[in-house]
C-alpha cells in the first residue's frame, strides 16, 4: 500500500481556482528514507520499510542502531512498513511527496490529542442532570450505572469518567489539495489527529483508491 511517513506542522487555508477558501493541514511527508525491502522469498511478505526524520546514533539503542547499521542507513526517528508497495524502491532510495498528486484521497493516522481526566459530559456528551426543578449535586454526572437484584453489578463497557485522548486515530478519505514538492509538503483538506509537530502516517485511501479518485478529479 502507499503511504509515507509525516510530521503535522499546523493547519491554515488556501484558495482554489474559484477562489474558495479550503480549510488545510500541512505535513512534511518527507524525505522518507527506504530502510529494508523484504519480499515473499527472504520473509514471507512483501513490503518497504520507511524512515523519517533523521536521529542521532547516541540516542538510539544497541538493537535499534545495529538494523540501521545492517542496511546501511542513516538512523531515523520513526519507522514504518508499507506492506506491498507499489513503488519499484530499494535500500537507500529516497520517497518524497511526488508519489501523490493533488485530488489524490488519502487516510490520515495519528495520535490524538491528550485531554487528561474527563467527566462524563466532556468525555462522552452526556446530557447531565438539571440545572433548576431541585436538583442538587447532578448537574454533570453520569446517574445510575448500576442494577438492583439482578444482575447487581455495573455492566461492562458502561461509560464514565476517565482518561480521554492519546489513542491512536485514522481519518479516512481525506483530499490532498496542494503538492509541493520543493518543501516535501501536503496540504490536505480537513483536520488529522494530533497536535502539531506530532508524526502521523498518510496512506492511499483504502476506500478510495488512487486509481479510482484520479479520473474523476480531471
Amino acid at each position: 500500500m502507499l503511504g509515507l511517513l509525516g510530521k503535522k506542522l499546523g493547519q491554515t487555508r488556501v484558495y482554489d481556482p474559484q477562489g474558495n477558501a479550503i480549510h488545510v493541514t500541512v505535513v512534511q511527508a518527507g524525505p522518507n528514507r527506504v530502510l529494508q525491502c523484504k519480499t515473499v522469498a527472504t520473509d514471507g511478505y512483501q513490503a518497504v520499510q520507511l524512515g523519517f526524520d533523521d536521529q542521532k546514533e547516541s540516542r538510539l539503542p544497541k538493537p535499534t542502531l545495529g538494523h540501521f547499521k545492517k542496511f546501511k542507513a542513516t538512523p531515523t526517528k520513526r519507522v514504518r512498513e508499507f506492506r506491498d508497495y507499489p513503488v519499484d524502491v530499494k535500500p537507500g532510495d529516497i520517497v518524497g511527496v511526488n508519489v501523490f498528486a493533488p485530488g489524490d484521497f488519502v487516510d490520515a493516522i495519528g495520535i490524538t490529542k491528550g485531554r487528561g481526566f474527563e467527566g462524563v459530559v466532556k468525555r462522552h456528551g452526556f446530557r447531565g442532570g438539571d440545572s433548576t426543578h431541585g436538583a442538587k449535586g447532578w448537574h454533570r454526572r453520569a446517574g445510575a450505572i448500576g442494577q438492583r437484584l439482578f444482575p447487581g453489578t455495573v455492566m461492562r463497557g458502561t461509560r464514565m469518567p476517565g482518561h480521554m485522548g492519546q489513542v491512536r486515530r485514522t481519518v479516512q478519505n481525506l483530499e490532498i489539495v496542494q503538492v509541493r514538492e520543493a518543501d516535501q509538503l501536503l496540504l490536505i483538506k480537513g483536520a488529522i489527529p494530533g497536535a502539531s509537530g506530532d508524526y502521523v502516517v498518510i496512506r492511499v485511501a483504502k476506500k478510495q483508491p488512487k486509481q479510482a479518485a484520479k479520473p474523476g478529479k480531471q
